[in-house]
This record gives C-alpha cells, sequence and structure tokens, in this order.
C-alpha cells in the first residue's frame, strides 16, 4: 500500500481510536503535532494520531511554487475551477490511510478525519464519501469542495456522521461567507454541523480546539452503542 509520509504519535499503548489530521497549504504534518499535547486527555484513552504531509507540488496561485499542497489552487475564488484531479487523488490517499488503520484493527467508527484549509477540505471530501462509517469529521477554516457531486457520491454509511466546522470571521483567505454557504448546502442536505466562529483571520484559537473536545461526539471506545462525548474524550 502506497502511503503518504506521515508523524505519527500514540497517546498511550494499544490505541483505541485514530484521528487523521490534515494540514494547510504550504505547510506539513508537524503543524498541528503541538495540539496533541495540549489535549486534557484521559490517562487510560489512548489514540493514534496520524499527521500526513500533502505531496510537494506547483500551485497555480503561487506563481507555481511548488509547495505541500493537498490540490492546485488557480485563482483566489478558490471554489471556481476547482482542481478535480488533485481532489480526488487526496481523496484516495488518505482512503488508503483509514484502510491502513482497520488493517491495524481500528474500526472505521473509531476514525475520525480533520483538516484545517485544504485539508479541511480534503477532510470532508474523503469523510461524506467514505463507504463505513466514520466517528466524526472536523473542517476547520475550510468549504465543502466538489459540492456538486456530492449527492451522487455521498455514502449513506455518514449520512449520520457529525460535522464540526469552525472558522474565523476575519479570514482572509477562506471567506466565512463560503464556510457559511458550505454549511448551509450540508445541513440541506440532512447533515448534522456543529458551526463556531471566532474574531480571527486564517488560523486557530484554543477556543475553538477546546470546542472540538467539547461537541457531542461518536465514541471512540469500545462500545456497543454511540454515548454522547466529544470527539476525543469518553
Amino acid at each position: 500500500m502506497d502511503l503518504l509520509q506521515h508523524i505519527e504519535l500514540n497517546t498511550g499503548a494499544d490505541p483505541v481510536g485514530t484521528i487523521i489530521w490534515m494540514h494547510g497549504l504550504g505547510a506539513d504534518g508537524w503543524d498541528f503535532v503541538p495540539i496533541v499535547r495540549e489535549l486534557p486527555l484521559p490517562d487510560d484513552l489512548a489514540l493514534r494520531f496520524i499527521f500526513p504531509h500533502a505531496p510537494v507540488q506547483p500551485v497555480t496561485i503561487n506563481n507555481g511554487m511548488e509547495m505541500r499542497a493537498w490540490y492546485d489552487i488557480a485563482m483566489n475564488d478558490i471554489s471556481r475551477l476547482p482542481d478535480e484531479g488533485g481532489i480526488r487523488a487526496s481523496q484516495a490517499a488518505i482512503e488508503r490511510l483509514i484502510a491502513r488503520e482497520r488493517d491495524r484493527g481500528i474500526e472505521s467508527i473509531r476514525i475520525v478525519l480533520a483538516g484545517f484549509s485544504q485539508g479541511g477540505a480534503i477532510a470532508l471530501q474523503a469523510g461524506l464519501r467514505h463507504a463505513n462509517r466514520l466517528g466524526g469529521i472536523v473542517a476547520l477554516s475550510t468549504y465543502l469542495p466538489l459540492e456538486g457531486s456530492l449527492d451522487a457520491e455521498a455514502a449513506s454509511a455518514n449520512r449520520a456522521t457529525p460535522i464540526f466546522m469552525a472558522h474565523g470571521t476575519d479570514d482572509p483567505v477562506v471567506p466565512v461567507q463560503l464556510a457559511e454557504i458550505s454549511r448551509s448546502l450540508l445541513q440541506k442536505r440532512g447533515y448534522e454541523v456543529e458551526w463556531h466562529t471566532w474574531p480571527m483571520p486564517h488560523s486557530v484559537c484554543a477556543e475553538e480546539i477546546e470546542a472540538v473536545l467539547c461537541v457531542p461526539r461518536q465514541d471512540l471506545r469500545r462500545r456497543r452503542r454511540p454515548a454522547r462525548s466529544s470527539i476525543l474524550l469518553p
């Protein structure tokens, strides 16, 4: 299996759940590693965090400069002229990481896809189309890509998967209006979306990470039925 290069951190022996967290344009997997140390995880909850590195490729909007990117961006209006081939290639790469986790004994319902900016777009792209029920989708400072194909491609298994979306009201890169449209498009399709905004630019804040921990989410532990829990905590 051809896997993306990635960083892997376990918070304890024998992880019972996995969070695959994707970075934004021009960053790499190390970008969100420090968050793990800030999470108040219980000592008895062992999780595996996977931070994949996007491939290095030319990015049109940045004058063709090569950088890590999940897909190309052609213009400032990032919702126009989407790089469908690049988006789908990244979706397939995340599917391979999910498959590897299942081979390691982690059920799909205990796998969460998370991402920031481009990474959040891929979390939505892959998560909504994954054939088996996931534990949750976290989409930070991002938008819904390839919305026109979603109705035909959405997996029924993830129709009820909780989605956490958050955005900065002063974001100059991904306008909050685009994120709000994306949220509305998902809610009109019946998806459960937890929505938050903060007065910040294209970034994350401590309150945002705290909110990720506090919203109701599918339990990552080995239980027979869903429990009201955070995306990471029991």
